[in-house]
């Protein structure tokens, strides 16, 4: 229970007194024998922050007090007691620590169900491929009609135009939005590769995320 309420004094606190380190903080930490779980996290990561002093502790600033007297109703906490038995910020009684419970488990509920309501975000990627033929008799037409062939889920073709290449050879710039996680570009210039009756290589012109 004491390390329980020494937890949520600590919710919307950094130190046991003020906002520096001072003695307060090194009477009550060593009277916890241990580190906190990790599910009492205010009370764990202060205990951390003041165990990296190390000695330096004993030179905090403040007035040196009986643990008693830094948590209103405590008992003695002696190095070697249990956590659970050290009350160091207890609660008047059980019922006010069955409803902190209950607001903190609302609040976690209420978040949980807020996050899970935001729509997925899906990576995408628009990227104009550079699709070149063998040469300036290759059927260009018969080559779109190929490459447009390959579907696949999270595969859309978009708009496409011949281009000058050399020679009165002429390239396909084809654009093609992709779902990131379902289909790699890597894998789609191969098979476009694959039409290698039509297909001399395939290159990147352009790549942009969405």
């Amino acid at each position: 229970v004491g390390v329980k309420s020494l937890n949520e004094y600590l919710a919307d606190k950094s130190y046991i007194e003020g906002f520096y380190p001072s003695q307060a903080d090194a009477v009550i930490f060593g009277a916890i024998n241990k580190a906190p779980a990790g599910d009492v996290c205010h009370a764990l990561r202060w205990y951390n922050h003041i165990k990296s002093y190390g000695a330096e502790s004993a030179k905090f600033p403040g007035q040196k007090k009986k643990v008693e007297e830094y948590g209103g109703k405590v008992a003695a906490a002696p190095a070697a007691a249990d956590d659970d038995d050290v009350d160091l910020f207890g609660s008047d009684s059980e019922e006010e620590d069955a409803e902190a419970a209950k607001i903190r488990q609302d609040r976690l509920d209420a978040y949980a169900a807020k996050k899970a309501s935001k729509p997925t975000i899906i990576a995408k990627s628009s990227i104009v491929l550079d699709v070149k033929p063998w040469d300036d008799e290759t059927d260009m037409k018969k080559m779109e009609e190929l490459v447009r062939s390959i579907k696949k889920d999270g595969l859309i073709w978009g708009a496409s135009k011949l281009e000058p290449l050399a020679y009165g050879i002429k390239k396909l710039q084809i654009i093609v939005v992709v779902e990131d996680d379902k289909v790699g570009v890597d894998d789609l210039q191969e098979e476009i590769c694959g039409f290698e009756d039509y297909c001399q290589s395939v290159d990147i012109f352009a790549f942009n995320k969405i």
